[in-house]
C-alpha cells in the first residue's frame, strides 16, 4: 500500500514539475474524471469497454469490435492540455488525439518511438518522431498539447513536437485509445473550448 501511494505522488509531482510545451498561459480546467464511478454523459464509449475502478480507468479491446478501443472526450478544444497516467498490460500502442468530423492529429506511443501524426491522408502521416520504450507493465506519464498549427507530447521527460497546417482544424472532441488492454489513471484536461457537446 505504501509503494503504491508513494507511486501516485511521484507521479503527481512529476506532472506538475513539466514545463509548458505549448501552451505558456494556463489553460481553463475542463475535466478531471476520478474514475471511481461512471463517466459523465460528455465521454463516450466508441469502441472497446471502459471501466472506471477506484480511481483507475481499464480500458479492454472486444475483438468482435475489430477497432482499437476508443474513449471519446465530447468537448472541442482548440487549445488543450490532457495529462494521464497509463499502463500498457499488452505489447501495442496508446493514442491520445484529436478529431473533428473526421481525424485531425494524435500522439502514438509505440513500442519503441512516440510519434506525432496528422490525418491527412487515409494513412496517418508522422511529421514527427522520438526514440523511445514504454516498456508494458510500467507506468508511464503522458502530457499532449495543442495549439494553433502545433501538436507536442512529453512523456516520462522526454519532449516532442510538432507542426502541420492541417493540426489547426477546428476540433469536436479528444480521446483516448490502446491496444489490447490498458490502465489509465491521473487524467486532467485543460484547454480552450470551441464547441462544448457534440450529439
Amino acid at each position: 500500500m505504501r509503494s503504491l501511494l508513494a507511486l501516485l505522488l511521484s507521479s503527481l509531482a512529476f506532472g506538475a514539475e513539466l514545463k509548458p510545451l505549448l501552451n505558456e498561459k494556463p489553460l481553463p480546467f475542463i475535466a478531471a474524471p476520478s474514475f471511481k464511478e461512471a463517466l459523465g454523459a460528455e465521454w463516450s464509449q466508441a469502441k472497446g469497454m471502459w471501466t472506471p475502478d477506484n480511481g483507475v480507468l481499464h480500458m479492454v479491446e472486444i475483438p468482435e469490435d475489430k477497432h482499437v478501443p476508443v474513449l471519446h472526450h465530447r468537448v472541442g478544444l482548440s487549445a488543450a492540455v490532457i495529462e494521464l497516467d497509463f499502463k500498457q498490460d499488452a505489447t501495442g500502442a496508446f493514442y491520445v488525439g484529436c478529431d473533428s468530423d473526421k481525424h485531425i492529429g494524435r500522439v502514438v506511443v509505440l513500442g519503441g518511438s512516440v510519434v506525432i501524426q496528422e490525418d491527412t491522408a487515409k494513412t496517418s502521416h508522422t511529421i514527427a518522431m522520438l526514440k523511445y520504450s514504454a516498456k508494458v507493465g510500467e507506468w508511464h506519464h503522458l502530457r499532449v498539447e495543442w495549439k494553433e498549427d502545433q501538436m507536442a507530447c512529453n512523456i516520462d521527460g522526454q519532449e516532442l513536437k510538432a507542426q502541420h497546417a492541417y493540426l489547426a482544424t477546428p476540433k469536436k472532441r479528444s480521446w483516448l485509445a490502446g491496444s489490447k488492454t490498458a490502465d489509465v489513471k491521473n487524467l486532467t484536461i485543460n484547454g480552450e473550448k470551441n464547441v462544448v457537446i457534440n450529439k
